[in-house]
C-alpha cells in the first residue's frame, strides 16, 4: 500500500465522510435551501467546511497509537449510522444510543438485513481495511508536532474563513434549523457517544432517593375488607391515531369497542423511545424535569406501592426489559418459550396471562399489581408482531427494509399488530371479569411511545421530543374500571365527559396512587386522571 502521513490519510477520510457518508444531512439541507442560486455555493461550503471540521477533530486526537484505531472505529461505527439515518431518517442521539445499548438480541436482529450487510461491507470493512494496510510515516518528533499544529492551524483559520464569508447564510442555519445537525455523521453521533458517557457514567455516586416514606393505604368507608387487583399493560409503539376507537377507518378495535372503556383519546408519551418513555411514565417527576440521572437515582411509583407493604406488584415483560423500573419488585421475562407457553416465531404478549391466576392466589390477602410490558407493535418487522390468523388487512410489508414497501402494506402491517393488540387487551379485560366478585379490579392501558410510517420519510422512533411528529408522541391509552366495587368509586359519565382532555404519562404516578387510595405528601390529586369523577 502507498506510504502516507497521519495528516493526508486523515483528510482524505474527511473527503470521504463528507462524501458517502452524509447523504442524509445533505438531502436535508436541499429540503431547507433550494439547490439554486447563491443557494448551491452555500451548500457546496457546507460539504468543504464538514471536511474540515472532520480533518480538525480528527487532528487533534491523532497520533502514532491513535490514528489508525481512531478512523477504523469511526468508518465501522459510521456505516451502522449511515444505514439507520438513510433507511429509517432516524437521529444518532443520546436517547437513541441509550435505546439501542438496551435493546436485546432478538429485537435487533429484526434490523438485520441484505442492505445494512452492503453498507458495512463497502462503508464499514472496506475503508477500515485499506486504513490498516496503508503504512503511515511518522517524522522525528519535532517535526511531527509541528505538522500536527500545521494542519490544526490550518483548517481552523479555513473553518473561521468559511463561517464568516457565507455569515448570513450560517447564521440561519445555526439559529433557525438546529435539527439539521442531528444529521451530520459521524461528528453528531461522536458529540452523542460522549454526552452518553458523561450523563450514564457519572463518578459521583448515585443512591437511591426513597419518596413517599409517609405513603399508607387507607381504604373509603365501608371497602377495609376489599382487595384491588389491578392489570396495567404498557404497550409498544401503539399511536392513538391507528385505534378504531380513535375515530380510525380501520376497525382495529373490534373487540375493545364491545367493553365498557374510558378511552383517553388525547395522550402523550414523555419520551419518543422505550428508554426515556417507560422510566419517565413511573417516575415522580414530569417530562420537563425528568433525565436519565434522576430517572435510575429516585423510587418510581411501583416502590411507593410496593414499600407500603399492602401492595404485591409483579412486573412480567415480552420486551427488552422494565427500563430499570422493576429493579425493586418481582420481575419475570416472557421473551422465551422456557416461561412463555404461546409462542411461534415470537412469544406473544398474551402468554404473559398464563399463570396469573396462581399469583393472585398466592397472594389473595394483598392488593395487586401487575404490570405487563408488551411486544406490542415494535418494528420495523410488524409482520412478526401478529399470528397469521390476525392478517385482516391486506397486502403486507414482510420485510424490515421498510422503504421497499409501498405506504399501504407498511400500514397494513402495522395496522394487522393494533388488531393483535386489542385481542390481547381484550383478553386482559375478561381475564379480569371473574375477579370483580372479590376484587376491585381495573385495567389500564398506556403505550410507551408512538411510531412514524413513513410520513416526511421518517420511519420508527426516537426523534428529538422537541422536533419529533405527532405521529411519535401521540399514543394510545384506555381504562376500565372492573364490573363491581371499583365502579362505584368513580362517576363514570363524568369520567367519560373530560376523556378527551390533554392528558400525559405524566399523570400516571398519581392516577396509580389514586387508584390505590394511598395516602402520601407526594401525590397531587390534579394530575389524576380520575379524581375530578371520584365520588367521595
Amino acid at each position: 500500500m502507498k506510504e502516507l502521513s497521519q495528516y493526508k490519510l486523515i483528510l482524505i477520510s474527511a473527503v470521504i465522510f463528507t462524501l458517502f457518508y452524509n447523504f442524509t444531512f445533505f438531502k436535508a439541507l436541499v429540503e431547507v435551501y433550494d439547490f439554486s442560486g447563491l443557494n448551491i455555493l452555500y451548500i457546496i461550503s457546507t460539504a468543504v467546511l464538514l471536511c474540515f471540521v472532520i480533518l480538525f477533530l480528527f487532528t487533534l486526537f491523532s497520533s502514532k497509537y491513535t490514528t489508525k484505531a481512531l478512523l477504523i472505529i469511526t468508518f465501522t461505527v459510521s456505516s451502522f449510522t449511515a444505514y439507520f439515518m438513510n433507511t429509517y431518517n432516524v437521529v444518532i442521539d443520546t436517547e437513541m444510543i441509550r435505546n439501542t445499548l438496551q435493546t436485546n438480541l432478538d429485537e435487533s436482529t429484526d434490523l438485520f438485513s441484505l442492505k445494512l450487510l452492503f453498507y458495512i461491507l463497502f462503508l464499514g470493512l472496506l475503508p477500515s481495511f485499506l486504513i490498516f494496510k496503508t503504512k503511515l510515516v511518522f517524522k522525528p518528533l519535532k517535526s511531527e508536532i509541528f505538522s500536527k499544529l500545521k494542519t490544526l492551524v490550518f483548517s481552523f483559520v479555513l473553518i473561521l474563513l468559511i463561517l464568516f464569508s457565507f455569515s448570513k447564510f450560517y447564521t440561519s442555519f445555526f439559529r433557525e434549523h438546529k435539527p439539521l445537525r442531528y444529521h451530520i455523521n459521524p461528528v453528531y453521533w461522536i458529540y452523542s457517544v460522549g454526552k452518553y458517557i458523561s450523563d450514564s457514567f457519572d463518578t459521583t455516586p448515585t443512591t437511591l432517593k426513597k419518596i413517599g416514606v409517609d405513603a399508607k393505604i387507607v381504604p373509603s368507608a365501608g371497602e377495609e375488607d376489599e382487595k384491588e387487583l389491578i392489570i396495567l399493560v404498557v404497550g409498544e409503539a401503539a399511536r392513538a391515531d391507528r385505534f378504531s376507537l380513535n375515530g380510525y377507518e380501520k376497525e382495529t378495535n373490534p373487540l375493545l369497542k364491545k367493553e365498557d372503556i374510558v378511552n383517553f383519546s388525547n395522550m402523550y408519551s414523555c419520551g419518543t423511545s422505550t428508554a426515556v418513555s417507560v422510566p419517565c411514565m413511573f417516575s415522580i417527576y414530569s417530562k420537563d424535569s425528568y433525565n436519565y440521572k434522576k430517572g435510575i437515582s429516585t423510587e418510581n411509583v411501583i416502590d411507593v406501592l410496593n414499600d407500603t407493604k399492602k401492595v404485591k406488584v409483579l412486573w412480567r415483560d415480552n420486551n427488552s426489559d422494565s427500563k430499570g423500573v422493576a429493579l425493586r419488585v418481582d420481575f419475570e421475562n416472557y421473551k422465551k418459550p422456557d416461561k412463555n407457553t404461546i409462542c411461534d416465531v415470537e412469544c406473544r404478549d398474551e402468554g404473559m396471562l398464563v399463570g396469573l391466576d396462581k399469583y393472585i392466589e398466592k397472594n389473595k390477602d394483598e392488593d395487586i399489581l401487575i404490570v405487563l410490558h408488551q411486544m406490542g407493535n415494535h418494528g420495523p418487522a410488524y409482520y412478526k408482531r401478529y399470528p397469521k390468523e390476525f392478517e385482516k388487512f391486506t397486502p403486507v410489508c414482510k420485510t424490515n427494509e421498510l422503504e421497499k414497501c409501498t405506504k399501504e402494506e407498511v400500514n397494513n402491517a402495522y395496522d394487522n399488530a393494533i388488531l393483535y393488540t386489542d385481542y390481547f387487551l381484550s383478553k386482559v379485560i375478561n381475564f379480569l371479569k371473574p375477579y370483580s366478585k372479590k376484587y376491585e379490579t381495573a385495567m389500564m392501558y398506556l403505550s410507551d411511545h408512538g411510531e412514524s410510517l413513513g410520513e416526511n420519510g421518517l420511519y420508527l422512533h426516537g426523534i428529538p421530543y422537541f422536533i419529533a411528529p405527532n405521529s411519535q408522541k401521540h399514543v394510545a391509552s384506555f381504562l376500565w374500571l372492573g364490573e363491581g366495587e371499583m365502579r362505584e368509586d368513580y362517576d363514570i359519565e363524568k369520567l367519560k365527559s373530560y376523556s378527551n382532555r390533554k392528558f400525559s404519562q405524566d399523570n400516571l404516578f398519581h392516577t396509580l396512587l389514586g387508584l390505590f387510595e394511598v395516602e402520601t405528601k407526594i401525590y397531587d390529586k390534579k394530575m389524576d386522571i380520575l379524581n375530578d369523577a371520584k365520588i367521595d
